[in-house]
């Protein structure tokens, strides 16, 4: 026990003096306390403000191709520090599957961003308000549809010049091509009953099917099944002719007609996106020229805009074909689901 009386008389002896200090301490604590808790907090918020990626995050459905796309994520990823979350279509069902799931998802969305490989399917999305109501969609490059012959088996003076010639005799099963209620198949069977009209359309569909063609899941199937010669004709498309021939299969792509279809890749940011600004950053990259340029130089896509392509191909009213759009599946599928 202390002697000095200096300090018993500096030191309260009761209960409730001894309390105050101690409060006194505890407030004087809590405020050097909260002081450093604030200069800690705003120095975090200020590292992630001056951060570019503000660790986000975008989800894309993706229909364009998993080996062209994925390089393309990779570089934004890296480059801007936003973390991409992809969920691609099987090549069944390509596109159509992902329609499907934005319109489920509508009420609640977990997309915020849909790069589509054809245009049908979001001008179909766009009608049901699916994309914001501001700069919604838009399209970017192109690619074709083309016939593709085995060079084996055909020259390109004896392969048919019209598809109105895939329902001859001479051609039965040997003639190969995607499931028609999918993909960028359905768009051009589709734009093809505007060109023709409804009659001589149906008719050829009906043809078509009684000729027995190979109905495969997808465009590469196609063209693999070409290359090998148990198809001679294919209807298919540019990109995956030109991957076959990048594997040296015995392959040609017939020139463009009337018939053939231009085919705009699209992006479209979903109303109501989770991640609204990773989203817009999404849509800038995509549909500007550098991503435009990338996917040229590997053949996923012929050029940067279709409007400018020299070779005439068909025209599409969007408004009559989207009008349409439920009683061509339905006919479509009458004749080729039998």
């Amino acid at each position: 026990m202390s002697n000095d009386p200096a300090k018993e008389r500096n030191w309260p002896k009761d209960e409730f003096g001894r309390s105050e200090v101690t409060t006194q301490l505890w407030i004087i604590w809590g405020w050097v306390g909260f002081a450093v808790i604030l200069i800690i907090t705003s120095f975090v918020f200020w590292i992630l403000k001056s951060s570019p990626a503000t660790n986000g995050s975008v989800v894309v459905y993706c229909a364009q191709d998993q080996v062209y796309a994925e390089p393309l994520f990779s570089d934004f990823q890296k480059q801007s520090g936003i973390k991409v979350r992809a969920v691609y279509d099987s090549e069944a069902v390509k596109t159509v599957g992902l329609a499907n799931r934005l319109l489920a998802e509508r009420p609640h969305p977990q997309c915020d961003v849909f790069w589509g490989n054809e245009e049908m399917r979001t001008r179909q999305l766009a009608a049901q308000n699916v994309f914001r109501k501001t700069n919604g969609w838009a399209a970017f490059g192109y690619r074709s549809r083309r016939i593709v012959i085995n060079t084996n088996k055909l020259s390109a003076a004896s392969a048919p010049r019209s598809l109105l010639e895939l329902t001859n005799q001479m051609w039965r099963t040997r003639v190969a091509l995607a499931y028609p209620q999918f993909g960028t198949t359905a768009t051009h069977f589709h734009a093809l009953r505007q060109f023709w009209g409804r009659e001589v359309w149906e008719a050829w569909c009906r043809s078509l099917a009684a000729n027995k063609p190979l109905l495969l899941d997808g465009n590469s199937v196609v063209v693999k099944m070409v290359g090998s010669g148990e198809a001679w004709i294919g209807l298919t498309d540019s990109d995956d002719i030109a991957a076959g021939q990048r594997e040296a299969l015995p392959i040609a792509a017939l020139p463009l007609t009337e018939e053939m279809l231009l085919i705009p890749n699209t992006v479209a940011v979903v109303r109501g996106a989770p991640h609204p600004e990773s989203a817009q950053r999404m849509f800038e990259l995509l549909h500007g020229p550098g991503v435009v340029a990338q996917l040229v130089a590997v053949n996923a896509l012929e050029g940067d805009s279709a409007s400018a392509a020299a070779t005439r191909t068909l025209k599409v009213n969007w408004d009559a074909l989207l009008g349409e759009l439920e009683a061509t599946t339905d006919k479509l599928n009458e004749i080729f689901l039998k």
